[in-house]
């Protein structure tokens, strides 16, 4: 049997007008699926490029976490012919992409409108703290005030005690994903129709959406979620436990089997032979009995031990890893998820992989994150047939520009 193209969306090309993270995040989807995505970046470049503490080949650690496999170039669409050219981009490309505040690349003339009139079968994204409408559109965002105003922070920390973030952006993120999806699915509608769309990513709507069951308990009871801590609303054996080493286990025993597994591994017969524990409904209410018998056993063996002897009754566990141990872990290597990427320069760079997995298609390869600029004459050439003197031309009157070698940072 042949072999299929790992690059499913290699005959898409993504105009890439975002910034920062959850833009880019989206985009780099696209790219990890073989669409070919144009960074369009200010003179200064990204400003994730400079955001310390970690360097590398002179670029963030944070930029090239969240650009692999895509061209750069810089274009002053402040200008009449930055934009004209930015147009002619636009017209041969399947997908803009932006997250700029609502109606801020509208006041360069880069609006849905005047990008679908050069080419209506465009998928215009845009990606916003609150969205396209609504009494808070125009107000500024960043991840954490998405996740503080959407309800998520204030479930996150132990009971009791602060609010706190998530350890990962996610509001960011998953506006990223979303984004992605929506794209996809837009341009399989456009398959069939042979019509762009416009679609409006709001941060604050992700997040809302991701609420899901702590959302319907709400609205269902009216009782306002607290701080979630280690624990899980409705399920008591759903948590961390401290073990005697000081290291936390997870341990998800969901189920009636579960339930009673995880009592013999314990050696908590008695909680295991109660008729009033003998439900979800009954582990629900006799909750506080529970947890305060699995503390005291878990205090008895080390973290690794009460691994080891869960999963042999078939109970999932897992030990709270620290980033490192989390990414030393063979289970990841084995599925490929550390890159490493090698520039044309000899630097290596590793990265988190792509998730998304085909194993009938082949690996597909992956490329450097691109320097600023460096595909400025590339793109300038082979989209928009160009040439060499009308590029050197644009790049003397600052219209582009392009690479140049920058010391290491």
């Amino acid at each position: 049997m042949t072999e299929l193209d790992p690059n499913l969306l290699g005959h898409i090309r993504v105009l890439d007008l975002s910034l920062f993270l959850s833009g880019p995040y989206g985009s780099q989807i696209l790219a990890d699926m073989g669409a070919e995505v144009i960074k369009v970046e200010p003179s200064g470049g990204d400003m994730t490029r400079q955001l310390p503490p970690n360097f590398i080949a002179g670029d963030s650690a944070y930029f090239h976490s969240i650009n692999r496999n895509k061209k750069s170039i810089v274009i002053n669409y402040k200008t009449p012919e930055g934009l004209q050219l930015l147009k002619e981009l636009a017209a041969n490309c399947d997908v803009l992409l932006e997250n700029q505040k609502p109606g801020g690349l509208a006041e360069h003339g880069i609006s849905y409108e005047s990008i679908s009139a050069v080419n209506p079968g465009i998928i215009y994204c845009s990606i916003t703290g609150f969205g396209q409408d609504g009494p808070e559109h125009q107000r500024p965002a960043y991840d954490m005030v998405i996740q503080a105003l959407s309800g998520g922070m204030s479930m996150t920390g132990e009971p009791g005690g602060a609010a706190v973030r998530a350890g990962i952006p996610l509001a960011d993120l998953s506006a990223g994903l979303y984004a992605a999806t929506a794209i996809c699915a837009a341009l399989e509608s456009r398959r069939q129709t042979g019509r762009g769309r416009f679609i409006d990513i709001s941060m604050l709507d992700c997040q809302i959406a991701m609420l899901s069951y702590q959302a319907a308990y709400c609205l269902a009871s009216g009782t306002i979620p607290g701080r979630q801590g280690k624990g899980h609303e409705s399920i008591p054996t759903y948590r961390s436990f401290t073990a005697r080493d000081g290291r936390d286990v997870v341990v998800c025993a969901n189920t009636d089997r579960m339930w009673q597994s995880f009592c013999l591994a314990a050696g908590l017969n008695e909680l295991a032979a109660d008729p009033e524990l003998a439900t979800r409904k009954g582990r629900y209410y006799h909750r506080d009995r529970i947890i305060t018998a699995f503390d005291r056993a878990f205090l008895e063996k080390d973290a690794d031990d009460w691994v080891a002897s869960l999963l042999a009754e078939g109970v999932p566990v897992g030990t709270v890893n620290t980033v490192g141990e989390a990414l030393a872990n063979p289970q990841v290597a084995w599925r490929n998820m550390i890159l490493e990427l090698i520039d044309d320069e000899g630097n290596h760079l590793r990265v988190a992989g792509n998730p998304i997995k085909l194993p009938q298609d082949g690996e597909r390869t992956h490329t450097f994150p691109p320097r600023l600029a460096q595909h400025t004459q590339e793109v300038l050439r082979d989209v928009l047939k160009l040439s060499p003197e009308k590029i050197s031309e644009l790049e003397t009157r600052e219209i582009v520009r392009g690479h140049r070698r920058e010391a290491p940072v």
